[in-house]
């Protein structure tokens, strides 16, 4: 089992701004606190850095509410950063400020020519795929315009229309290892994880599904100590972190940080 598209040297995040109180939301749960957000993300940054990861920690954009949700706007691989072009129209402008950080960081940087929009919630990468949710914050040409990029760094590309009501593609997925995929339900039923071993989630554990495996570790909603509990049985290490400002604005774990190896090879 090879394991480049969950081993990683490096991660990036960006410190959650004031302004996440406006942050975008499909469903109303509540205003997130920004003091407590802040307390959670340093907790997460913690977490990654003890799995033996450099992580860099970006300043706030308080002109942006969401971008603490930093890996909607770029794709990281085998050491290339690919710029996207997120949906929604409050964040388009997020990838051209975080580009001079990822030309700092990466050797090479592509940018995404598209008349779609891709968001990098919607992308769930294994060793040798990406597979990409159509959603509304995803489109049919912006992920034609991606296709190339992605199969010139040697990947498979694979497309699946996000079933209703599920924001993200990764909303309700997670990559466990290369053979195993945490999903719901709901998304496993669509057949799009037919060539991968499922762990399916419990009824009402839905939002668990956001998880990372980072290095040795998965990280899980800590909300959800079933999931946890499900995992370990399995054989994975879990650790639950806090999500609960993150949710409030249809926020997860990945969607906080960008994951990458330093070597340009993975």
């Amino acid at each position: 089992m090879s394991g480049h598209s969950f081993t990683f040297t490096h991660a990036l995040c960006r410190k959650p701004a004031n302004s996440i109180v406006d942050g975008l939301r499909a469903t109303y749960l509540g205003t997130p606190d920004p003091a407590a957000f802040m307390a959670d993300h340093e907790d997460y940054v913690t977490a990654l850095r003890a799995t033996g990861a450099v992580v860099d920690v970006l300043e706030p954009l308080e002109d942006f509410p969401d971008s603490v949700f930093i890996e909607d706007a770029a794709l990281c691989l085998k050491g290339v950063a690919i710029c996207l072009r997120p949906g929604a129209d409050t964040r388009r402008a997020e990838t051209a400020a975080l580009r001079p950080d990822l030309v700092r960081l990466f050797g090479r940087v592509i940018d995404l020519q598209a008349d779609g929009f891709v968001d990098g919630g919607d992308i769930l990468c294994s060793d040798d795929e990406v597979i990409i949710g159509l959603s509304e914050r995803t489109t049919a040409q912006g992920v034609r315009d991606l296709q190339p990029i992605v199969e010139r760094l040697g990947y498979r590309l694979r497309i699946f229309e996000t079933p209703k009501g599920i924001l993200h593609f990764k909303s309700d997925s997670s990559l466990l290892d290369a053979e195993t995929i945490l999903s719901t339900k709901r998304l496993n039923a669509s057949g799009c994880f037919s060539s991968y071993k499922v762990i399916e989630l419990a009824d009402g554990e839905e939002a668990a599904a956001n998880a990372i495996r980072f290095n040795d570790t998965v990280f899980v909603d800590k909300k959800f100590p079933n999931t946890a509990d499900l995992l370990r049985g399995h054989g994975y290490k879990v650790e639950p972190l806090s999500v609960a400002q993150a949710a409030k604005v249809d926020g997860g774990l990945s969607c906080m940080s960008l994951r990458y190896s330093a070597d340009a090879g993975v």
